[in-house]
């Protein structure tokens, strides 16, 4: 198992500061979230891409890619129905696949729960429809750039489009591109009907990035959510990619979140 964390868990920290205490703690991969940059990924300089690429390097972390994609941002959605907001939401996530691309990550994991929700006048089967449009015309880029998007099925409490597995999944497969995958999350997970580990066993074959996280919005170990059925469901699976430790709530503090969050993953994860 790889085991990453994301870096906005620790805050205002510097960058070189953060790696540190990730690998320290025995992380080997590092997930930016895009707003921890600049405001939009197009101010980040091709200067800071590289200086960013040598921290991480420094650090002997991997960069596994970008998350919170279109957080803190304004104009962009992938279900509106004015055409020129997705053409240039298409755009905007190109500029974020380049950028991963430079910082030497291969996800983008698209979660954006208030950039595809419905909107006024918009039903379910159009802004499934216009989530295929962006996603295939997004597709030159990925492929160019190497990159994978990670849809992330997120609970009906965030959003009322792709709240479940099995509906990302049905997306993914009309799309029909390598370059478009799944991405899971256990906090999101615990909200389906079914189980965790049912969930992973159904979507397998789609699934390309995995966040480790509790319902409470703390690390693993940190709530209720028992890792062990989760990790053996994985192991069945054979499930290549990264387990990235994303948490909303740091009350506990970043050290402390980093360190038993991966404590706890290598006591439950199969050998």
């Amino acid at each position: 198992m790889r085991y990453a964390i994301c870096n906005e868990t620790f805050g205002d920290w510097p960058l070189a500061k953060a790696c540190e205490c990730a690998a320290s703690c025995g992380y080997t991969g590092l997930e930016i979230a895009p707003f921890t940059l600049a405001p939009l990924v197009t101010d980040v300089s091709a200067s800071a891409r590289a200086e960013i690429r040598r921290t991480l390097a420094a650090a002997r972390l991997d960069c596994i890619g970008l998350h919170w994609l279109l957080a803190k941002t304004e104009g962009f959605h992938v279900t509106h129905p004015d055409a020129a907001v997705r053409d240039r939401t298409v755009a905007y996530l190109g500029d974020i696949a380049r950028l991963c691309a430079d910082l030497g990550g291969r996800v983008l994991v698209f979660g954006s729960p208030k950039q595809r929700s419905l909107l006024p006048g918009v039903s379910l089967e159009q802004a499934t429809d216009y989530l295929h449009e962006v996603f295939t015309r997004l597709l030159p880029t990925l492929e160019s750039t190497g990159t994978v998007v990670a849809l992330e099925p997120l609970s009906p409490v965030e959003t009322d489009v792709l709240t479940t597995a099995a509906e990302t999944c049905r997306l993914i497969e009309r799309i029909g591109s390598p370059h478009v995958r799944l991405h899971l999350d256990v906090k999101a997970m615990a909200s389906e009907p079914l189980s965790i580990p049912e969930i992973i066993q159904a979507s397998a074959r789609h699934l390309e990035h995995f966040h480790a996280n509790d319902v409470n919005l703390q690390g693993p170990g940190f709530g209720d959510v028992d890792f062990v059925p989760i990790f053996k469901a994985l192991a069945a699976a054979s499930y290549p990619g990264w387990v990235s430790v994303e948490v909303f709530d740091y009350t506990p503090g970043a050290e402390r979140l980093a360190r038993e969050s991966i404590e706890y993953m290598r006591r439950t994860a199969p050998c």
